[in-house]
């Protein structure tokens, strides 16, 4: 495949769109709409036998979701992947980690967009304040056990595909 055009269809603070014009093997034309947003850091905070969540309104969806603490820099700051994790789950959770591990980098949806996310399992924590941005302001944050985790995920009160692939990768590292 080989891209013969492309174009902006729609950019904001926080995404650009654009609509790429292409020659399949075949010879003939296409298009593909590809969605460009910045890699995020995903974390799954480990406590006793059980993670930290957060809670908050996603306007897409039009409700609620809980999710694991994740996020990307906000416009002027920047950062390894790693500063980006402890600083995403300080922001909208208050802990602080003493451990942090990397468990792997994914792709978010990559028939459609261009964004990755690294996945990072955060131990010995320490508790403090949340200092969530204004969009958060109606996050919440439980503790929840493993065994209320695994009911959540089988009865679709925990839906966020890329929390389910950390924890998954989570699953894997044994």
């Amino acid at each position: 495949m080989r891209t013969t055009g492309s174009r902006e269809v729609y950019r904001n603070p926080w995404i650009r769109v654009r609509e790429d014009a292409v020659e399949l093997a075949d010879g003939s034309a296409g298009v593909y709409g590809v969605v460009e947003r910045p890699h995020f850091a995903l974390v799954l905070p480990r406590e006793d036998d059980g993670f930290w969540l957060v809670e908050q309104f996603r306007y897409p969806l039009g409700r609620r979701a809980w999710e694991f603490p994740q996020g990307t820099w906000s416009a002027g700051n920047d950062g390894s992947a790693e500063e980006l994790a402890l600083a995403e789950l300080a922001e909208e959770t208050g802990l602080r980690a003493r451990r942090i591990e990397h468990l792997g980098r994914l792709d978010l949806a990559p028939g459609l967009a261009t964004q990755r996310f690294d996945v990072w399992l955060a131990t010995d924590l320490v508790h403090g304040d949340a200092q969530r941005e204004a969009t958060e302001a109606d996050m919440v944050q439980a503790f929840v056990p493993d065994d209320e985790l695994h009911a959540r995920i089988r009865d679709g009160r925990f839906t966020d595909g890329p929390s389910l692939a950390a924890y998954a990768l989570w699953l894997l590292r044994g």
